[in-house]
């Protein structure tokens, strides 16, 4: 008898066997399904369906549209996946604004790939007499999303948006994400913020965490940031120089963390631009180190400073824990490293590494820990649990991304190699850079 999963849809090729019409699964393994007579009249042979699974025949429910085309064989993806969902039942509030610190007088700018949709967090910085004061900003979602409404408990479920190379299934609706809850330029927005005062060196001083209203002044890309720094790009006055304070203090900022220890890791994302005829145009390595660096630190800084206060708290917090490495792996680093002349410690001795241990909820590392307090990380649902799972998601679909080369290749087989370089399908990611909200 067939199980639930067995009748679960399934985004699959329409081909035709002799007289009959099938649909071939598209992302996974298994056998043609027969359709039904009527879905003849319905789709095309080649197009890219979701198809339930019958007892004797299947239905056609969605037609995607010609596997052919790159573009509908991600928005496949995004079915197949369970990403492509429904949202609950919701209806847009009109918040109160009392009781929130008015920042829209603040040079503020937000920083996002090209074709990003949603901007969820912003930047201010102000030269004074003691230092730089640093603001970041992010969307208040919370502000017109209630605790336990369908919508509320639908986006904790999908945990976080996913991207695919020119779409995206959202965590939340478009009129919270790419509206009320996105830091437009000109715009007022409802924000919770994080204001940290660096000394003359640096330092951090005591953090400042309150709800906000704000003005974003700019929607800069990091293509755009790398080159207003370089010089190579105008921009109004007051934004440069708001661009080049916090340049020095990301950077000052990022050497004392490199002097304690902290990881250098750079990895180019891998980019695509369709040709708008179903095929890739192009691919390249996006790399833009010095925009990307100047988010990321200002980011860690707020993430320490909240992570410090619900640590003192004691507070209930989700947090990113590293498994212990394997003693085989680590034994072979340090062999590698020895070899290339790399200062290295002493491998642990046998049996010295512990089991991963239990996370403490009630002291969460101040690093790590993503916020959740409500009156603080509430503002952050869109956001929280994606960055946190990203990374394990990729891992998850990794398979059906790697189903997805064989169209790539047929893309690529017209074209030449120097035009569009055969590289495989990224996985699916979360919008994983910057702050965890």
């Amino acid at each position: 008898m067939p199980t639930a999963a067995d009748l679960a849809p399934v985004v699959a090729e329409v081909i035709r066997r002799g007289k009959l019409v099938y649909a071939e699964p598209y992302f996974r393994p298994g056998l043609p399904l027969l359709l039904e007579q009527r879905a003849r009249t319905e789709v095309g042979l080649g197009d890219l369906v979701v198809v339930r699974p019958g007892r004797k025949r299947s239905r056609v429910e969605q037609v995607l549209g010609p596997a052919k085309r790159i573009e509908t064989v991600l928005e496949g993806l995004l079915v197949e996946s369970g990403r492509r969902r429904d949202f609950e039942p919701y209806e847009l509030p009109s918040p109160p604004l009392e009781d929130r610190v008015d920042l829209r007088d603040l040079t503020t700018f937000t920083i996002d790939p090209e074709t990003a949709e949603d901007f969820d967090d912003a930047i201010s910085v102000r030269e004074e007499a003691g230092g730089v004061r640093v603001f970041v900003h992010i969307a208040d979602v919370s502000a017109y999303l209630p605790s336990g409404a369908p919508l509320d408990y639908g986006a904790a479920g999908r945990a976080f948006s996913t991207y695919v190379p020119g779409n995206v299934a959202p965590m939340l609706p478009p009129e919270l994400s790419e509206n009320a809850c996105s830091l437009r330029p000109g715009q007022d927005r409802l924000c919770v913020s994080t204001e940290v005062l660096l000394d003359g060196e640096f330092r951090r001083g005591e953090p400042r965490f309150y709800r906000s209203i704000i003005r974003s002044d700019a929607r800069l890309s990091y293509g755009q940031v790398e080159r207003i720094l370089a010089g190579k790009e105008s921009a109004a006055p007051g934004l440069i120089a708001a661009l080049e304070l916090t340049d020095r203090a990301s950077s000052a900022l990022r050497r004392r963390r490199f002097g304690r220890g902290a990881l250098r890791i750079e990895k180019p994302e891998l980019e695509f631009a369709f040709d708008g005829e179903g095929g890739v145009a192009r691919a390249w390595f996006q790399t833009e180190p010095r925009a990307h660096a100047l988010v990321e630190d200002l980011m860690i800084l707020t993430n320490e400073a909240v992570a410090e206060l619900l640590a003192e708290r004691g507070r209930e917090a989700l947090y990113r824990v590293h498994e212990r490495p394997d003693p085989q792996s680590l034994t072979a680093l340090i062999d590698k490293l020895t070899k290339l002349e790399v200062p290295t410690p002493p491998a642990p001795e046998k049996g010295s590494l512990t089991p991963q241990a239990e996370p403490r909820r009630s002291a969460p590392r101040p690093a790590t820990a993503a916020r959740r307090d409500p009156k603080i990380a509430r503002a952050s649902a869109s956001e929280a649990s994606k960055r946190s799972f990203c990374y394990s998601r990729e891992v998850e679909i990794a398979s059906s991304l790697r189903s997805s080369q064989r169209h790539l290749s047929r893309c690529h087989s017209e074209r030449s190699e120097e035009s569009v370089p055969r590289f495989p399908l990224p996985f699916l990611k979360g919008d994983c850079e910057g702050l965890s909200s």
